[in-house]
Order: C-alpha cells, then structure tokens, then sequence
C-alpha cells in the first residue's frame, strides 16, 4: 500500500486556514489543484453569544398529550436540553476537534474538509470514516487512537489504521456545497478521489446510515484496491416478489416489524426528500428547532439510545454554528430524484448489526449485495455505535479488515 510517506512534513510547510463562520467566512476557493491545507476550526466569539441570546429567548412550543414522544420530540426534553446547552462549553469542544490533524482540500470545485490520522506502524490499513446524519465527523474522535494504536488499546500492531475522516459535501466544514446531484454515489466519487490524492491505492471504509450508504456505493464502485465496506446497515427491503419471504424466519420478520416501527416515526425522511428547503429555513433560524430535529440522536432505538447529553449537544452546536442544515438535508431529495436504477454490489462487505439499530434483513441484503464476507450480530449499542459502543465497533473493525 503506497502513501507519501513525509506528508505531514509537506502540509506543515503550508499556509494555515481558519475556519470562520458565514457571512464571516474568508474565502477558500483555491484553483491549485490538489493542494492539501491545515485546516483550524474557530468559531467567532459573536457567533456564541448569538446562539446564547436565541437560547435564552426560547418560545417552547405547546405540549402534546402525555409530553411523549409519540408526537415527536416532548417539550420536557427540549426544557432541559436547552438548559444542558446554556452550560455547554463549545470551547472545550473545538479544542477536542483540533487536537486531532485537521485539513481541507478542493475536488471537482467542492471544498472538502478531513480529519487525516496516520499510525506509527508502517503496515497499517488505510480505513476512510463515514459519519451519519445527523451526525458528523466528530463521532470518530474517540475511535482514532485504538485504531491508529492498537497495541495501547489490547490489539496488535497487525490491527492498525491510516484514518481519513471526512465532513461530508454540504456537512460542517466541507461547505458550501457546490452544484447539485449530491447523491451517496456522487459522495463516494469524492471520498474515492481524496483518498488517492492522499496518496492510498488500497484503502476500506466504515459507516453508519448515509455513512453507511457511502460505503454501500463504493463497494458498487469497487475501485482498483478497494478492501472492502463495512458498514452498520445494509437498507434492502421487499421487492414485492412472494418468494422473499421464504427464507424469513422469525428473526427476519422482527427485523421487519422495527423497520415498519422506524418508517412510522421517520417523518424527516418525506420533509427531507420532497421539501427540504421548506424545513431548512426553520432549522437555519432557531437552534431549538435544529435540536428537535435531531430527534434521532434519542428516538432512533425507542428508548435504548445511549448517545449522551454532551455528545448531541456537540453535533447539533456543529450543525448550527456551521449554518450547514440547508444542505445537509438535500441529501435525501438527491437520491429520491436521481433516478439510478437499483445496482447489486460485487464489492466486499462486511455487516455489523448492533442490538438496538436498524436490523439488516440478511437474505433481503444478500439479494442486493453479492459478496457479503462478514456478518456480525452484537450485544448492545445502536444507530450511533461510534459513539453508544466504540470499543464493540472497534473490535468489528479489526476482525473485518
């Protein structure tokens, strides 16, 4: 596996880049192709004090019977999250983010922002991090030292990584989103690109839902060297064809009957796809809205989550501090408007199905994908297993690669 060996001595002789947020945003349009520049995030101080005012001055909205959330997100939630985020210390945060190698770069015209991570050990597999949405790329953070330095954590110099963990187009850092189109398949064009521009000819990758999706498109993809997908869900359904359900058992029909539960409560998925820039300007002009929106953080298990209050409160401050939510959720109208033609994948995949997730229908997955290698089946831990169960998902990592 080639990589340039001195980059982090080469990006070190580079200018250093600011993150500030629009409409105080400096320009990083940058018609070098394939320069690669040291990226810091730092919000400006009036951005904090704005979202602090907006906070203070919450109009909660009216309670629904029970307060529960079989309406959507209760209200009670909201009081006391607002409350969490007063005291939140985006600072401590930030300093968490740029502790790790932070890097921006530019790819058919898309400014594409990566955290880039490489081990001591010179065998090491190069490994691309997917996030999810509403995620980030802030959900690896606590993944990247047992993956770079397995024998720390109680595994083998064997099991090392290279990370490359980017924001995806339109996501956080990796703004603004140029042009449209952005399917996952578009997506997994760039992260390919990005990867060989890093130098990698052979490298793998992980997700978790649109993350998850990403990876799914690189294994159709499946470009020269490419080790393989391993992601948390494979989204394969019914097709209307009887004969499906022959080889259900009562695994597979429960597996069904959560998908039926998600689907009943998974209203963002229509607003995103047919109305996103209705839902946009809601999200973009209240912070309260964008942390009910990003329900799933708690809602997705149906009471199992085990993301914590600091860790959806970082996400959902990247999401508003960064203005992103208009482009974050046109994610869902590019793929239900891209007319692709269903694909099976030949590429190599690896499933880990954690306990409170959607639950892969394997012989539905086996339909669609032809060369699933690795199946997992795990105790615990959810849609969000990065950060509900990261020394589980770890484990999976390096048994599949």
């Amino acid at each position: 596996m080639l990589c340039i060996d001195n980059f982090l001595e080469i990006v070190a002789l580079m200018r250093k880049e600011t993150y500030l947020i629009a409409p105080y945003r400096r320009d990083m349009t940058n018609t070098e192709t394939g320069t690669i520049r040291p990226f810091t995030i730092a919000v400006p101080q009036d951005a904090l004090d704005d979202l602090h005012h907006r906070l203070e001055h919450t109009r909660f909205p009216a309670e629904a019977p029970a307060d529960s959330w079989d309406y959507g997100t209760p209200v009670s939630y909201l009081r006391r999250m607002v409350a969490a985020w007063q005291r939140f210390d985006w600072r401590a945060q930030e300093a968490r983010m740029n502790a790790v190698p932070n890097f921006v770069t530019e790819i058919d015209g898309q400014t594409v922002h990566f955290v880039h991570v490489r081990s001591a050990e010179p065998e090491a597999t190069p490994l691309l991090l997917a996030h999810t949405y509403p995620g980030s790329f802030v959900e690896f953070i606590e993944l990247i030292d047992p993956l770079v330095n397995p024998v720390a954590h109680g595994g083998r110099a064997e099991d090392a990584f290279h990370l490359v963990i980017p924001s995806m187009p339109g996501f956080g850092f990796s703004t603004p989103l140029v042009g449209d189109g952005w399917t996952m398949a578009k997506v997994a064009r760039t992260y390919d690109a990005l990867m060989r521009r890093l130098g990698y000819d052979s490298y793998g990758i992980h997700g978790s839902d649109g993350g998850a999706m990403v990876g799914r498109e690189l294994a159709v993809l499946d470009p020269p060297g490419f080790l393989g997908a391993h992601v948390l869900q494979l989204f394969s359904f019914p097709s209307g064809d009887p004969s499906e359900f022959e080889a259900f058992g009562p695994k597979e029909y429960a597996a069904l009957e959560f998908a039926g539960w998600f689907a009943s409560v998974a209203g963002y998925n229509q607003m995103n796809g047919t109305r996103p820039q209705t839902i946009a300007a809601a999200l973009s002009d209240s912070p309260v809205g964008q942390l009910a929106y990003n329900e799933l953080f708690e809602s997705f298990g149906n009471g199992t989550s085990r993301v914590s209050e600091e860790q959806v409160l970082t996400q959902v401050s990247l999401y508003w501090l960064t203005n992103t939510s208009a482009t974050a959720v046109r994610y869902h109208y590019a793929e239900a408007h891209s007319g692709a033609e269903p694909t099976v994948s030949t590429g190599r995949i690896g499933v880990a199905v954690f306990a409170h997730d959607f639950q892969t229908i394997r012989p539905l997955a086996e339909r669609d994908n032809a060369n699933i290698v690795h199946w997992s089946e795990l105790d615990g831990g959810g849609h969000y297993a990065a950060l509900e169960a990261p020394d589980v998902l770890v484990g999976d990592l390096r048994t599949f690669f």
